[in-house]
């Protein structure tokens, strides 16, 4: 009996995910071969390569030759138009720059210098551009893979996995023919988050043109989406897949293993069984992967000391393995915890976990830093925790001296009555006392907080953002997001106890991954809006921010390296990120379409069009895309000079002579 087990792109690519070492260690347990394969690694580093990244930039100028060549743009190619010119200068210096950024993230000398670091990020994010309009509308990068009508139905999905419109499509075509020849029984694909969705699919279609093994596919994202699906639907959105299995997945996929193994030919969903003892779980096993490989100079491996959430109740929260809410809290024992934690170390010369779960409480992770320190294992660790009234003075010093390096705290709002509708169950002066605490301790703390919950006024995310502003000189880093509806949530089931008039989808979302909602009343209009994201970027110049996976973003193995090395106010004192890349140069073009004009109001008019879809006629296809399109005014020659830089906006060019813009890029 042979598993393969393989983690799609797209994510984070600085450390291994969880979900793999746990699979493979509870088959690894019952005597099943396993064959893991980490291809959000093994895509990335064959994307992220000169050749690769050379063929982005022909792609670029041949589509943008290609457009002015019209005597007029439609409002989609006017899109199209704007995302070229717009990754035009990434794409002519990454190719010559990417070896380095990559050699520099995994070099223990320059990953440190963040000037070094500096500039592999801006050539990283830069190469991402590129791809993502060489294969334009396309965005993609470690977080996200978005088109225009991504996942909306089993044929678009299929139509995005098409060669010319799927950058990993050849990877995927040579990882299906390795796969063919390993003779496995079952290939499973893990997909933790929405972003490896439309990768997975594509992937499984690789597989099925290759290979005869039976395909399955299971995982945070596609649980919570396969369980809302039912009858032809359900059958549609299986798509390439013969199963799908939903909510936890050890169990059931030993057994599907062993059914395949003896003849049978099992379709369709596969509920998991959720382990209730967890002092029945192996530890991780990380063997097969490529661990010298991951984005980062040294390994940080993820463990789950627990799963589920011990709190349970926050009504904004549909997380992990879970119908609604969050899966039922369960712990392994501690000692199991610190046993794991010291054969992984030994094993794999880790000296830094991500633990990674739900939510850390108080008194195991005191438990467990006891027993780090009793053993003197030697080991620092980050995760997520409530910020709790029993984090006080003496459990942080307890937590500081047994490891802990970094805890992301759930502050979510300093509002009283949103904290109340939330029903996070922790005054705000309890989270002011814990951040203090932990601070005091050493720990670096990072504040999770977002706006726009329900009813949530002007005034009461102003008091999100003065609380953070307040206690600021004990936070590492804080992230102020914004609440976004999910199907799981209380809030989603029942809206009319939070202030919302009406809950939707719409036509034609055959996968139901869209969810939109309208509140009773609009607590906060354009001036107030304009008020709050002018107090937050000015909040954001206290610290030296970054986007996910970087250092300088909330729980990544960056961030946590960067502690290591500099201590917990890096953050506060390096310079801030210059985001370009050393020796990239502006161009002046000769551009046949005003490209800011065109990129600005075809940007607008689209907004319209989804606005109009989604909540207006709540209908969404393509024919209507088209029809709507088709009144977007067209864009006429307008030739205009532009000044191109990699990392910056397509701007007009004033009192410079024009270059060729063929030959500028192939200079």
């Amino acid at each position: 009996m042979r598993v393969v087990l393989i983690y799609p792109p797209t994510c984070d690519p600085t450390a291994p995910y969880l979900s793999l070492p746990t699979l493979t260690a509870w088959l690894r347990k019952h005597d099943v071969e396993v064959v893991p394969i980490d291809a959000n690694v093994g895509a990335w580093d064959f994307l992220l390569s000169p050749e690769r990244l050379g063929r982005m930039r022909e792609a670029i100028d041949a589509r943008i030759g290609a457009l002015e060549n019209k005597s007029a743009l439609s409002h989609e190619e006017q899109l199209v138009y704007a995302q070229l010119w717009s990754a035009r200068a990434d794409a002519e210096i990454a190719p010559s720059r990417i070896a380095d950024a990559t050699r520099a993230v995994r070099d223990r000398d320059a990953f440190y210098d963040p000037e070094k670091y500096d500039a592999a990020v801006a050539t990283i994010d830069a190469a991402q551009r590129a791809i993502s309009a060489a294969y334009a509308p396309l965005a993609v990068d470690f977080v996200s893979y978005r088109t225009p009508f991504s996942l909306l139905s089993a044929e678009e999905i299929e139509r995005d996995a098409a060669p010319e419109r799927d950058p990993f499509h050849e990877y995927f075509e040579s990882l299906a023919v390795r796969v063919a020849a390993m003779n496995a029984d079952v290939v499973g694909i893990s997909v933790a988050f929405p972003g490896q969705v439309q990768p997975a699919y594509a992937l499984a279609h690789a597989l099925r043109r290759h290979t005869k093994a039976h395909v399955t596919i299971g995982g945070p994202a596609l649980t919570q989406m396969f369980i809302r699906l039912e009858g032809e639907r359900l059958e549609k959105a299986l798509g390439p897949f013969h199963t799908a299995v939903v909510y936890e997945g050890e169990i059931a996929l030993l057994d599907l293993a062993r059914r395949v193994a003896a003849g049978e030919s099992p379709r369709g969903i596969i509920r998991g069984t959720q382990i209730e003892d967890l002092s029945k779980l192996p530890q991780p096993d990380f063997d097969g992967l490529p661990l010298d490989r991951y984005f980062a100079p040294e390994l940080v491996l993820p463990y789950d000391p627990t799963r589920g959430c011990y709190w349970g109740v926050c009504t904004f929260c549909h997380y992990g393995l879970a119908e609604v809410g969050t899966a039922r809290y369960r712990e392994r024992p501690v000692e199991t915890v610190l046993d794991h934690l010291a054969a992984l170390k030994a094993k794999y010369g880790a000296r830094i976990f991500y633990f990674s779960q739900d939510v850390f409480s108080p008194r195991i992770a005191s438990n467990i830093a006891k027993g780090v320190k009793a053993r003197g294992l030697g080991i620092r660790w980050g995760t997520d925790m409530r910020p709790e009234r029993s984090i006080n003075a003496a459990r942080a010093k307890v937590l500081a001296e047994g490891g802990a390096l970094q805890t992301a705290l759930g502050v979510e709002s300093a509002a009283p009555r949103v904290l109340s509708l939330i029903d996070k169950g922790i005054p705000v002066e309890d989270v002011k006392s814990a951040i203090v605490a932990l601070s005091e301790a050493g720990v670096a703390v990072e504040a999770m907080c977002f706006t726009d919950f329900p009813t949530e006024t002007y005034r009461e995310a102003m008091q999100s953002i003065d609380f953070v502003r307040g206690v600021r000189q004990h936070l590492s880093l804080f992230i102020l997001g914004k609440f976004d509806l999910t199907h799981g949530a209380l809030v989603a089931q029942k809206p009319g106890e939070f202030g919302i008039k009406e809950v939707w989808g719409v036509e034609g979302d055959e996968l139901g991954t869209g969810l939109f909602y309208a509140e009773r009343r609009t607590p906060k209009r354009g001036p107030d809006r304009e008020k709050l994201e002018a107090a937050v970027s000015e909040l954001s110049d206290d610290w030296r921010l970054r986007r996910y996976p970087w250092a300088g973003a909330l729980s990544t193995a960056h961030t946590m390296l960067y502690y290591t090395r500099f201590g917990k106010d890096v953050f506060r004192t390096i310079e801030p990120p210059r985001g370009v890349i050393p020796g990239a140069r502006a161009r002046t073009l000769d551009a046949k379409f005003d490209v800011a004009r065109v990129a600005a109001e075809s940007a607008e008019h689209e907004a319209q069009i989804w606005e109009l879809m989604t909540r207006e006629l709540r209908r969404v296809s393509r024919a209507l895309y088209a029809e709507l399109a088709a009144e977007a005014p067209i864009a006429r020659p307008r030739r205009t000079r532009v000044t191109i830089e990699s990392g910056k906006d397509v701007r007009v060019a004033r009192g410079r002579r024009p270059s060729n813009a063929h030959n500028a890029m192939k200079a």
